[in-house]
């Protein structure tokens, strides 16, 4: 189809160069997100993992742009690079003169730069890409830089980004030093289905169509949402392809492909990230998993492999949830065993199971969490029988241990929330106050 047919002025689905648009959705948004918590945070290292054509570059890119002029980003596809070309890269990315040769020349340019404007204010932001596909010789260099110190912290920010497990770099024996800096990591997922349909929509209106939901109707956008698994670049080659095929509008479904998708090797992925425990060390299949929602959006999925874990609105929170209906801190999740036991701090709005109001409550598998207006979804194979959880107590000396860690942590941040002397007296009984 000519794409003056479909009122079309330009190509709305490029698969190259810069996107016509950058459309927001829930996975954009919270990856953002994350990157912006990596640069800010004073030793920021994280790791961006997401299959092919799940859009790391298109946001990497948004993300780097929307940064202060006064800060110095790279974004290096490392894949095969030897020492010179990846530090000649990051001098060129920081907006440098190549005026060196050897390796040992432009590491120190990059060290000068690097920890000058850290020490300005404003550290350099690193992002290697196919971070995976790094020759020995380039991830020695990245050591260095993982090293490289300011009077504020690093003097780099660095993102490591791939299609695939970054776990062979983050437990290879010469690389603790990024195991020991990471701050965090960001498993990419998909759009949903009303997500897929407005990227479509709002692409096709960008190139100058008048009536989006004619030319692309809501059975061919879910189809192409089905097709695609809502990985973005996917969606777009779809939407090419059909908007190729078809002779007339409307666009019919018999003009989308299924192609085959990375996400089955991408949950084993997602499983791999979510496993590490320790170096070498993979985390119990058995620990619960927590999905943060709001709105029917999942937000966030978290492993539930440590004895607690704190939920509130406070960023010093293991799960932090900015909403004002959360309180600073909202609620305890305490593990022991195969039981998991919640516990409301004495909340604002309160702690809800399934719809009704707990102080203290021990889970089943597929419980329902409401705080404010976000929900967490429990799950956990080994507390499937409500019945045998009926009557189960849980240790004192667990709570109160766990109350114990809580306050040593509240009294370190220096952070001002539930008076003390009353955290520490609670037992499993009592409603946290």
């Amino acid at each position: 189809m000519e794409l003056a047919t479909a009122g079309l002025q330009e190509q709305p689905f490029r698969t190259h160069g810069e996107p016509l648009l950058a459309v927001a959705y829930a996975a954009q948004q919270a990856t953002i997100d994350f990157l912006r918590e990596t640069y800010h945070h004073p030793n920021g290292l994280g790791l961006l993992q997401g299959p092919s054509l799940s859009g790391k570059t298109t946001i990497l890119n948004q993300f780097a742009d929307a940064l202060d002029d006064d800060i110095a980003v790279a974004v290096v596809d490392s894949a095969r690079l030897g020492g010179v070309a990846l530090l000649e890269k990051i001098l060129g990315g920081f907006g440098y003169p190549l005026e060196f040769n050897t390796v040992t020349e432009l590491a120190n340019m990059v060290k000068v730069v690097s920890q000058q404007q850290a020490s300005a204010g404003h550290p350099p932001l690193l992002v290697l890409e196919n971070a995976h596909a790094m020759l020995p010789e380039a991830m020695k260099i990245v050591c260095d830089l993982v090293k490289l110190r300011a009077k504020r912290g690093s003097a780099l920010r660095i993102v490591l980004a791939s299609d695939r497990s970054l776990e062979p770099i983050v437990n290879a024996p010469g690389m603790q030093c990024v195991f020991d800096r990471l701050t965090g990591e960001c498993l990419l997922w998909g759009m949903t289905e009303r997500e897929t349909t407005d990227y479509l929509h709002e692409k096709l209106r960008a190139a100058g169509c008048l009536n989006p939901s004619w030319v692309l109707p809501q059975d061919v956008a879910s189809e192409i949402h089905g097709a695609s698994g809502g990985w973005p670049g996917v969606v777009d080659r779809l939407a090419l392809l059909a908007l190729a095929r078809a002779e007339r509008c409307p666009i019919g479904v018999e003009h989308v492909e299924r192609p085959a998708l990375p996400d089955c090797e991408w949950m084993k992925v997602r499983r791999m990230a979510m496993a590490r425990k320790s170096r070498g060390v993979a985390r119990a299949v058995e620990d619960p998993l927590l999905y943060l929602t709001h709105n029917g959006l999942t937000l966030q999925e978290i492993l539930l492999d440590q004895p607690r874990l704190l939920v509130g609105r406070s960023e010093h929170n293991d799960l932090s949830i900015n909403s004002r209906y959360v309180s600073r801190h909202h609620a305890l999740f305490i593990r022991h065993g195969n039981a998991t036991f919640l516990m409301d701090l004495n909340s604002t709005n309160g702690t809800y199971v399934n719809s009704r109001r707990v102080s203290n409550h021990v889970m089943a598998n597929e419980d329902i969490v409401t705080i404010g207006s976000h929900r967490i979804k429990f799950v956990h194979a080994a507390a499937d029988n409500r019945a045998d959880l009926n009557g189960q107590s849980f240790d004192d000396t667990v709570v109160m241990k766990s109350l114990g860690d809580l306050r040593r942590m509240l009294a370190r941040e220096n952070t001002q929330t539930l008076p003390l002397e009353e955290i520490g007296t609670l037992g499993p009984t009592e409603k946290a106050g």
